[in-house]
C-alpha cells in the first residue's frame, strides 16, 4: 500500500489529519499529530494489509531554539509486505513555559519501543505518556538536563569531580 492509500485510509478509519512529509525521504515519511501517535500506530500494526509488525527504531532529534520544535521519528517495517515507513511527530520545545513535551508511548503496540522511548525521553527530554517505566537509561538518575538538546549545558562538576575537561 502507497503511503497516499495509508494517509487516506487513516483519514477514512481515524478521521486523523495526516500528512505526507514534503522532503523525499525513503522511506516516506508521515506527519502525524502528536496526540494521535499510539491510535495511528496501532491501526498500523494491526490493519491486514498494512502490518507494521517491526518497530526498528525511535530517535528524537532537537530543530534548535530558533524553530523551537523537537522532533520524534519512528522507522516501521512491515515484514510480510517487505515495506517501511517512517512516522514523525513535531513538538514544540516548550522552553518558555517550563514544561515537558509529550507524545503518548506505543510500547504496548511494539515492545522495543520501550527502551527507545527511554532513551529519547533521558537524553531529549521528551515525556511518552502511558509508559510502564519511564526513566533514565544511559545517565544517573540525578543527572540535570537532556545533554543532546541544542540548548543543553553542561553542569561544571557533577558529584565533586570537574566536568569541564
Amino acid at each position: 500500500m502507497s503511503a497516499e492509500a495509508i494517509i487516506t485510509l487513516l483519514h477514512e478509519t481515524l478521521e486523523v489529519k495526516v500528512a505526507l512529509n514534503t522532503a523525499k525521504t525513503t522511506p516516506p515519511a508521515l506527519l502525524i499529530p502528536a496526540p494521535h501517535t499510539a491510535t495511528v500506530c496501532q491501526l498500523l500494526h494491526d490493519h491486514p494489509q498494512l502490518y507494521f509488525d517491526h518497530l526498528a527504531c525511535i530517535t528524537a532529534i532537537d530543530n534548535g531554539p530558533e524553530q523551537d520544535t523537537l522532533e520524534v521519528i519512528y522507522q516501521l517495517y512491515a515484514i510480510p509486505y517487505d515495506k517501511s515507513l517512517m512516522l514523525k511527530v513535531i513538538l514544540a520545545r516548550n522552553t518558555a513555559s517550563k514544561s515537558v513535551p509529550e507524545v503518548p508511548s506505543v510500547s504496548h503496540i511494539w515492545h522495543a519501543a520501550n527502551w527507545h522511548e527511554r532513551e529519547a525521553y533521558d537524553l531529549m527530554g521528551i515525556r511518552f505518556v502511558g509508559h510502564p517505566d519511564l526513566r533514565r537509561i544511559l545517565l544517573p538518575t540525578d543527572w540535570i538536563g537532556h545533554p543532546l538538546r541544542k540548548d543543553y549545558q553542561p553542569a561544571t562538576q557533577y558529584h565533586g569531580i570537574d566536568t569541564s575537561a
